[in-house]
């Protein structure tokens, strides 16, 4: 004997596709859009950086004939750019053609085919970039159109460079003491960085330096705890080609003005990987510097 099952008509059906579990409450999909729709959506300042706006970079300028914005979407060892390109012209722009080319262990794989553009409209183009190695990657070019009725050579825009950022090739990683002593033994190229910061506690600096270079601390917390004006602690990443970074951060704090000093001392395989960790450090310490 089979039993029916009835409910009203306007009573609202759930659908398993549609159920979103977060943190053991079941949401309705249907019931999240619309009160999304009619109070809108309430967002922490924590997720203002994990946006897709913070990886929109700006190419040309506002007073430009041609504007364009580039959104980097980076993909393991592939990098997609989705240029927007606006005509800010009552003219119509032919063979309006996106030239890209790339400094560094880049290599551009998909070139963006010409295109027309009428007057002030706009239009989407990409374009991908191969990675092969975490050493600091540049992508610069340029815009060249060809404004119809008008003779003579192509008109020129020049782009602004976009600096690919190593922190999304690199992950923490553990080995052990023996392991990390042969590594910077055998590893023959080292970055020297002097500390230049306004934090003055050790364990908070340590603690930001993880933050800015996707490092792992292979020292103990044990061996970190307690006040004694001195500081040295071991970092290790990885990064997805394979290639080894370490870290030796060696801090001391001035008894007095309780200022910071010291050095990092990073090794790695190759040139690339220890001046690009370098950079990473120094741009993190001017950027907090002034703040």
């Amino acid at each position: 004997v089979s039993t029916q099952s009835t409910g009203d008509v306007d009573a609202l059906i759930s659908f398993s596709h549609l159920v979103n579990v977060n943190g053991n409450k079941a949401v309705d999909e249907l019931e999240l859009s619309l009160l999304q729709a009619t109070e809108g959506t309430k967002k922490r300042d924590s997720d203002v950086t994990t946006t897709a706006l913070s990886k929109v970079y700006q190419l040309t300028g506002f007073s430009d004939p041609v504007y364009a914005e580039a959104y980097i979407n980076v993909n393991q060892y592939d990098i997609v750019l989705d240029v927007l390109v606006v005509n800010q012209t009552p003219d119509t722009l032919q063979n309006l053609t996106l030239e890209l080319a790339t400094l560094g262990d880049l290599k551009l794989v998909d070139k963006p085919s010409p295109i027309t553009l009428a007057g002030n409209d706009f239009c989407n183009t990409k374009a991908q970039v191969k990675v092969a190695s975490t050493e600091t990657g540049i992508i610069f070019g340029n815009i060249v159109y060809d404004v119809t009725g008008v003779s003579g050579d192509r008109s020129c825009v020049v782009l602004n460079d976009i600096h690919i950022d190593i922190m999304d090739y690199i992950v923490p990683g553990h080995c052990t003491d023996a392991e990390f002593r042969k590594m910077w033994a055998e590893f023959e190229w080292e970055n020297k960085v002097a500390i230049q910061t306004n934090v003055t506690d050790m364990t908070a600096y340590l603690a930001h330096l993880l933050q800015c270079t996707n490092m792992a601390c292979l020292t103990p917390t044990q061996a970190l705890s307690g006040d004694c004006g001195f500081l040295a602690a071991n970092l290790y990443a990885k990064s997805v080609f394979g290639e080894d970074a370490l870290a030796n951060v060696s801090v001391e704090q001035d008894a007095t003005s309780g200022v910071l000093s010291g050095h990092i001392r990073i090794r790695a395989k190759s040139q690339g990987m220890a001046l690009s960790l370098g950079d990473k450090i120094t741009m993190s310490q001017k950027k907090e510097q002034g703040a």
